[in-house]
């Protein structure tokens, strides 16, 4: 477990992650704060936005995703996907997509999809959304497949993820159960110019927005950017954060006396475990049961610390306590385990 002296440093982010203090009042306000919210697993980020607002349902982010247009989701952050504000998408994607499509058409081509049926498969998605509009993923798959395109494995969520990075789709509506793509420019429609500059200093200010007191390193880790590039954006709103003996940034004026959230029940791939580099501060000595071959685990917080994992194997919270409870921490969990099921039943 982190030392005490490591509380009041753990209480700011957490209050900077919407975990305590004023919930956030819908699911676009979560991803003001926290700028990118990890979405590869579908549940994780919509209890990312439950545990950060008070009253919402599974179905405000639905209805933000597919009638709104408020938030989407697309491979960002470090080559992730990411739920963000929609707005918000267009400087996201300019700053983090160059560094990624190289890695990708890398990938394709050991999953043996060269170049040239690379770029089949990338013409292939964009006249079929042209055409018909959103559709699946399995929708698609049948165009790259009579196209000739391989599909197998892991290469048709490369082939999406190439045409994202190429400023293509982005995930927009939901049609059932599952979440189509659709073509950047009809779902979101003309996407402006961006000043390369400016998109640092933003990136930064609101980074910190929601992680806080966190480093440049920090910053370069969770964006995926290089470190210089953090370092640009950080000495670009230099004035608006002040920067502590031991190289963090807070805003300014700091916050003082901040108290832990009460118990939480987190998702998997919750923002705690994937805003800074370590996340010993969370998770303590219970690293290797929390996360695990690239997963991370549905945890519960107790005074900001993991204290168990969870899972819903029957549609029920069943808690994996690291050690035994006290009454009032297990009564509070409970009761987070009854708004978990509120929250994805009101569908």
């Amino acid at each position: 477990m982190s030392p005490p002296g490591d509380t009041p440093l753990l209480a700011a982010r957490l209050r900077a992650q919407l975990l305590s203090g004023p919930p956030a009042a819908g699911p676009v306000e979560v991803a003001e704060r926290l700028l990118a919210v990890q979405a590869q697993d579908p549940l994780g980020a919509r209890l990312a936005v439950r545990a950060r607002g008070a009253g919402l349902t599974v179905a405000s982010v639905e209805h933000a995703l597919t009638q709104e247009r408020t938030l989407v989701i697309s491979w960002l952050c470090r080559g992730t996907l990411h739920l963000v504000r929609s707005e918000d998408y267009p400087w996201l994607h300019a700053l983090t997509a160059p560094r990624r499509r190289t890695g990708v058409l890398r990938r394709l081509t050991a999953l043996g999809v060269g170049a040239a049926a690379a770029q089949r498969g990338v013409n292939t998605i964009e006249r079929s959304l042209t055409a018909a509009g959103p559709m699946t993923r399995e929708q698609l798959r049948l165009r790259l497949d009579s196209a000739g395109v391989p599909t197998q494995g892991q290469a048709l969520v490369h082939l999406l993820n190439l045409a994202s990075q190429r400023g293509l789709i982005v995930r927009g509506p939901m049609i059932g159960a599952d979440h189509a793509y659709a073509l950047v420019r009809d779902w979101l429609g003309p996407q402006p110019t961006v000043d390369r500059e400016g998109a640092l200093g933003e990136l930064a200010r609101r980074y910190l927005a929601g992680h806080a007191p966190a480093g440049d390193r920090d910053l370069a880790w969770w964006s995926g950017l290089a470190l210089r590039d953090a370092r640009a954006g950080l000495s670009a709103i230099a004035s608006d954060f002040h920067r502590r003996s031991d190289g963090l940034f807070e805003p300014t004026p700091r916050q003082r006396s901040l108290r832990l959230p009460p118990p939480r029940l987190l998702g998997p791939f919750d923002p705690v475990l994937l805003g800074w580099r370590s996340r010993r501060l969370i998770v303590g000595d219970h690293a290797s049961v929390v996360t695990s071959n690239g997963l991370f685990r549905p945890i519960a917080l107790v005074r900001g610390r993991a204290v168990a994992t969870w899972a819903m194997p029957s549609g029920r919270v069943t808690l994996a306590p690291f050690d035994e409870l006290a009454k009032s921490d297990s009564a509070a969990l409970e009761a987070e385990a009854r708004d978990v099921a509120r929250y994805l039943a009101a569908r």
